[in-house]
């Protein structure tokens, strides 16, 4: 039986090229899909959906944040990405992004929750943590810590254990200072400074409770603070009165 060897040939060619065209035509098509997909004019995110008590931050500044760079379309738009962009605000404690088909972008913010102002400049929040929000927002509803930048745990734990106590008997913390040694200062909300020192703090906030009426007594004038850093004994400084007093 005689075969056309001429005739396979042609098949053989003729499906390869088949095969060559439908992979070409699958190649460039798949280009293009992906090309659409990642395109922001044919599949943009045109909605952004914010979740969250928002007290120091503005959505603007949500937005602004968002759109600084590059987004993408809805394909192409990174998550991780957005996310950070987010959390970069100064009070954003975190936050948690997602993609809405066909278009629409869910974020749920977290705001910082502070506690006192750090060194006149900074903040800190509830978890111990330094943060840059705006001091102006917060001033005078919070307390004043100071002291060395990696001592912020002890500041902490010095101001929680003297505001305890003064709570107990009726006194507010409005500043508290610590120097490179170790020693305390604290100013209460009426004005007076007590003078620590670096030892037995809470015995010398026992001191000033059971004196303070004895020494208000004493004289006309303010108290301006109260040395108690002595074994036995305070020094106290009185403001000056002034004048038509």
């Amino acid at each position: 039986m005689a075969v056309d060897w001429r005739a396979i040939r042609w098949d053989f060619w003729l499906g390869l090229l088949s095969l060559v065209l439908l992979i070409t035509a699958l190649v460039i098509a798949g280009r293009w899909v992906h090309a659409t997909l990642m395109d922001e004019q044919q599949v943009p995110l045109d909605a952004i959906v914010l979740q969250g008590d928002l007290h120091y931050t503005s959505v603007d500044e949500v937005r602004e944040a968002l759109i600084a760079e590059e987004v993408g379309s809805f394909f192409a738009a990174d998550v991780a990405t957005l996310k950070a962009r987010v959390e970069a605000l100064p009070w954003i404690y975190s936050a948690a992004v997602r993609k809405e088909w066909p278009g629409r972008l869910r974020i749920y913010v977290v705001e910082q929750t502070p506690m006192a102002i750090w060194n006149d400049s900074a903040l800190l929040n509830t978890q111990g943590q330094v943060f840059d929000g705006r001091v102006e927002q917060v001033e005078g509803q919070l307390p004043h810590l100071r002291g060395p930048v990696n001592d912020v745990d002890e500041v902490i734990h010095q101001y929680e254990r003297v505001k305890e106590l003064l709570t107990l008997n009726g006194y507010g913390v409005a500043e508290l200072s610590m120097t490179e040694r170790f020693s305390v200062d604290v100013q209460l909300d009426n004005g007076i400074t007590l003078r620590l020192g670096r030892e037995a703090r809470l015995q010398r906030i026992q001191r000033f409770i059971d004196l303070h009426s004895r020494l208000r007594n004493a004289d006309e004038r303010e108290i301006e603070y109260v040395d108690l850093r002595y074994d036995t004994g305070v020094a106290v400084g009185w403001r000056d009165k002034q004048a038509g007093e």
